[in-house]
């Protein structure tokens, strides 16, 4: 299948790795028609682009030749999808305003594809209100956001707002039309839990948790890239969905135990990576509680198990724990990997400065008689590593000549 990519470059010293990013997109099926900006021109060559992309680069809006076909709308109509990588705090502004001063910019307004934009600025930048405010309506009208990372930065300096990884970018580029090629997961069934739930105490109150449902989405995005075929059960979260994935919206606990076990009758892979609730009110109050008393008792029972009711399934499934902890983290993960009889774990700390409600996270991996750690990073690289670190650990118990029944658990995102 081939997909039509028009790569927009914006001027960043990110614009660097577009090379590499067009041999990647290619590698995947991708043909590529590049339009770069005037900016774009300071940090890479057009003859470098043009002899990866194989297409004369585009850049001018007042190009005559190119114009007289209106060359801008029929690229528009042409791209499957439109990336902007490095995408600048400029050409987000841009975006959100609707303004059109160049030939990117007006494809943007012009095409009805998806649009996809991989930020890379100083970090200062990429925190700042203006640029946050953007993203944020950039989201909410449907426009993609890839990244960015966490990482060393051209600057000096270190934090979010490095450029993703050119192979991540194209992964998540092609699999927004649905175009994954063959991946680590090609064929395969996946069902993703996500985000948190809400245990009621009466009609406008409930138990919740920090969990903002960031990693279980990047796993289920990240499961998409790899050519699987993924439903995501989903507690109340502020996240736009991921591209080519079923999504069930959920509450409670008891709501997400259902789903679950209505989607994973023929599920390859079982990626549990919400922050299920373990308790919940033993009576829901039908009108609204009233403030009479000094004092209030509220009466908890058990939610049901997800990774108890799925490892007791009669296909037992190569099984991938998390242990979410703010304390001893490694030596309860371990304690729980061998009460759970996992053949994986990832354990995270979490609190108030990391772990929930936020867009990074490190983990450490640990199986019987290894492990391995991932520093900090975005969650959507994080996501994409433990999927390969998954893969090769199943492929190596099970065998490749195996169907496989894959089950990631988890208690936190």
């Amino acid at each position: 299948m081939t997909v039509n990519v028009v790569l927009g470059i914006s001027g960043g010293i990110a614009a660097y790795k577009a090379p590499d990013l067009v041999r990647r997109l290619r590698e995947r099926g991708a043909d590529v028609q590049i339009v770069m900006t005037a900016s774009a021109e300071e940090f890479v060559t057009s003859t470098a682009l043009q002899a990866v992309s194989g297409r004369p680069i585009r850049s001018n809006l007042w190009d005559k030749e190119a114009e007289a076909a209106m060359s801008h709308i029929e690229l528009a109509r042409w791209a499957d999808v439109v990336l902007i990588a490095p995408s600048t705090a400029e050409v987000m502004a841009r975006i959100v305003s609707g303004g059109a001063p160049d030939l990117l910019t007006t494809i943007c307004l012009a095409t009805e594809a998806p649009i996809a934009l991989a930020p890379a600025m100083n970090h200062v930048m990429w925190s700042n209100p203006a640029t946050q405010a953007n993203r944020q309506v950039l989201e909410e009208r449907g426009i993609h956001i890839l990244g960015p990372g966490i990482g060393s930065q051209a600057c000096g300096e270190t934090g979010s707002g490095r450029m993703l990884e050119p192979d991540v970018i194209a992964a998540q580029v092609v699999a927004l039309i649905g175009g994954k090629g063959e991946g680590l997961l090609q064929g395969r069934k996946v069902v993703v839990t996500a985000g948190p739930t809400r245990e009621a105490i009466d009609p406008v109150r409930y138990i919740t948790n920090r969990s903002s449902g960031k990693m279980g989405y990047a796993m289920a995005s990240a499961a998409s890239t790899q050519g699987a075929e993924v439903t995501l059960v989903s507690g109340p979260v502020n996240l736009p969905e991921p591209p080519g994935v079923t999504v069930v919206q959920v509450e409670s606990a008891e709501d997400m135990y259902t789903a679950t076990h209505d989607a994973i009758g023929d599920t390859d892979i079982f990626i549990a990576a919400a922050a299920v609730a373990d308790y919940r009110p033993a009576a829901v109050v039908q009108q609204k509680i009233k403030k009479n008393d000094e004092a209030m008792r509220l009466e908890l029972v058990r939610c049901p198990d997800i990774l108890a009711s799925v490892a007791a399934l009669d296909a037992a499934p190569f099984t991938v724990g998390f242990a979410a902890e703010t304390e001893n983290v490694t030596d309860y993960a371990r304690g729980k990997l061998a009460k759970k009889k996992l053949d994986l774990i990832v354990a995270n700390r979490v609190g108030r400065d990391c772990g929930f409600d936020r867009d990074d996270n490190a983990a450490t991996v640990l199986w019987n008689n290894g492990e391995k750690q991932f520093p900090t990073a975005s969650k959507t690289e994080l996501a994409h590593d433990l999927l390969e670190l998954i893969a090769e650990h199943f492929y190596a118990m099970r065998g490749s000549e195996t169907q496989p029944k894959l089950t990631v658990i988890s208690s936190n995102d």
